[in-house]
């Protein structure tokens, strides 16, 4: 049996008041007193009362909806360790503030000819987060440039506000400790994407190595999809056929250095005792595995909460809100993976 829906003119009558007066309550207009304003919704409650989504966007021009784009190469949708965890911050955080949330169709197959700006347009979506885009894509371009309401993540697009992951210190932290631990021949099978968090994490890594007064053979560089376990093990190979193979590799995820411990532990070598591996991210399961993988723990609930903070008072106040990049440092989890050797 379908619920009744609770009218202004059921609490009127069980309040005793007029329909005009529960309608003033309920908006918190100035000219009702606030003992009667708290009577009237205590009674509002207590009838299961909600104010009716479509006549509420009608009179404020707001939906209480934002969109939330998030396509990546890999297709993994939120099985994405990091960045699944970054949008359940993202939106436990909306949520709690009164927006709902959805997804814009990312899938660009079929006949489904629609724009992003053309969803966002057509779901009256008050503003919206960007994650894990192709961001020179010409749509998430369009969508970026319109007067809609926008922040992203770990991007920094225009003057856009943009919540970043601390890359270029992560790395340098993760490569300083590889070093303190006695490696001088380290290796990085890095993102293969040309994006800012790729440029800015290689580049880190040859600046800190540089900077150690250590060289890095071009040989040790391999690009490899982030995620991606199976590229990460024929690269994993290729390190270790060298006539002059790394001491430590350090992999773009921790989700990929499962491709390295696989490659590695069919050699029948050990970890760390025949060589080091680090991942980046800090996902659950590099915690669980044997030994503890060496990575960087990215603070992925400070990130979605700040996103969703930063685009809500953008949305409230969008000629007061400071338009800024924030960056989040995460932090060094030591590990069991990097072993220490002699100099």
């Amino acid at each position: 049996m379908a619920k009744r829906i609770v009218s202004l003119k059921d609490i009127s009558k069980a309040c005793g008041v007029s329909i005009a007066t529960v309608s003033k309550a309920l908006n918190d207009h100035s000219d009702i007193g606030r003992e009667t304003k708290e009577r009237i919704r205590t009674v509002a409650r207590q009838m299961g009362y909600h104010p009716n989504a479509a006549a509420q966007a009608l009179k404020t021009n707001r939906s209480n909806n934002i969109g939330v784009l998030f396509v990546d190469e890999a297709n993994s949708g939120l099985t994405h360790d990091y960045f699944s965890h970054v949008l359940d911050a993202f939106k436990k955080k909306a949520e709690k503030e009164g927006f709902d949330i959805t997804f814009i169709n990312g899938d660009r197959s079929g006949g489904n000819k629609m724009s992003y700006l053309s969803h966002a347009i057509y779901r009256g979506f008050d503003g919206v987060v960007i994650a894990c885009v192709e961001f020179s894509d010409p749509e998430v371009d369009e969508l970026i440039r319109s007067n809609i309401p926008v922040v992203t993540i770990d991007h920094s697009f225009y003057n856009r506000i943009s919540i970043v992951s601390a890359n270029i210190k992560g790395i340098r932290d993760l490569v300083t400790y590889i070093y303190e631990q006695g490696h001088r021949k380290v290796a990085y099978v890095h993102g293969f994407e040309n994006t800012a968090v790729t440029q800015s994490r290689v580049a880190s890594f040859y600046k800190t190595l540089q900077d150690l007064g250590v060289s890095v053979p071009d040989e040790y560089m391999i690009s490899s999809p982030y995620r991606n376990i199976e590229e990460a093990f024929k690269a994993t190979n290729r390190l270790l056929d060298l006539p002059d193979p790394p001491t430590c590799i350090m992999y773009s995820d921790d989700f990929a250095a499962f491709g390295g411990y696989n490659a590695i532990r069919e050699r029948g070598l050990r970890i760390p005792d025949d060589i080091s591996v680090a991942g980046y991210d800090g996902i659950e399961i590099a915690k669980r595995i044997s030994p503890k993988m060496t990575t960087i723990v990215q603070d992925t609930d400070k990130i979605g909460k700040l996103a969703a903070e930063k685009l809500i008072d953008l949305i409230n106040n969008p000629k007061g809100t400071l338009i800024e990049q924030v960056v989040v440092e995460g932090r060094l989890e030591k590990g069991e993976s990097v072993g220490r050797i002699k100099v």
